[in-house]
C-alpha cells in the first residue's frame, strides 16, 4: 500500500480583475501610503483619490481597505453615507444646487424640478451626453442672492428657470 500524502492544499484567494491600470492603482496606494498616519485617514485619503480620479473608483476600495486594515464594507459604508463623494466620473460639468431653507424660501425649490426635468436626471446623475452631472448641496453661502447654483466651481445667484437653462446651455458649448 502506499504512503498517503500529509501535503493539504492551500486555498489562495484570488482578487477579480481590476478596471484600474497598474498606474492607477499605485496612485491609490501612494495616496494611502502618504495619508494613512492621520488620525481618521480614510476621510483625507478618500477626498484624494476623488480629488486625483474625480471621483472614487468602485476598485479603489479594496486597495484603500487593504492599505488601511479595514473591510471593504466599512470603505464602502463611508463612501455610501457622504453624498460628497462620486462613484462614478462625473460630467464635464457639475452643477451643485443648494438646497437650503434660505434658497428654498425664494424659489430653490422649482428651480430644482426644472433643472431635473430638463435635464432629464436626479441628483447623483450625469446626463446621457456626459456633459452635466448634477449635485445637490446644502448651503453655497449666498445666501442673499439665493436661489444658488455653483457651476464647476463658478457660483452663481439668482437663477431663475430661465437663466439656469440660459447657464446650462452655455456649459454644453464648453468643453
Amino acid at each position: 500500500m502506499g504512503k498517503k500524502s500529509s501535503l493539504r492544499a492551500i486555498p489562495v484567494k484570488v482578487e477579480p480583475a481590476s478596471s484600474l491600470t497598474p498606474a492607477e492603482q499605485a496612485s491609490v496606494r501612494d495616496i494611502c501610503t502618504r495619508l494613512k498616519s492621520l488620525d481618521g485617514a480614510l476621510m483625507p485619503i478618500l477626498h484624494e483619490v476623488q480629488s486625483a480620479f474625480t471621483y472614487v473608483p468602485k476598485d479603489a476600495v479594496p486597495l484603500i481597505a487593504d492599505e488601511l486594515n479595514l473591510s471593504r464594507a466599512d470603505v464602502h459604508g463611508v463612501l455610501s453615507f457622504y453624498h460628497y463623494f462620486l462613484k462614478e466620473p462625473p460630467g464635464r460639468h457639475v452643477v451643485h444646487m443648494c438646497r437650503a431653507e434660505a434658497c428654498q424660501s425664494v424659489g430653490a425649490v422649482a428651480l430644482e424640478a426644472h433643472a431635473k426635468k430638463s435635464l432629464g436626471i436626479d441628483f447623483h446623475q450625469t446626463t446621457a451626453d456626459g456633459a452635466i452631472s448634477l449635485e445637490p448641496v446644502y448651503c453655497l453661502g449666498n445666501c442673499s442672492l439665493g436661489p444658488s447654483v455653483m457651476i464647476d466651481k463658478q457660483l452663481q445667484g439668482r437663477v431663475t428657470l430661465k437663466r439656469f437653462d440660459e447657464l446650462m446651455a452655455q456649459a454644453r458649448t464648453r468643453s
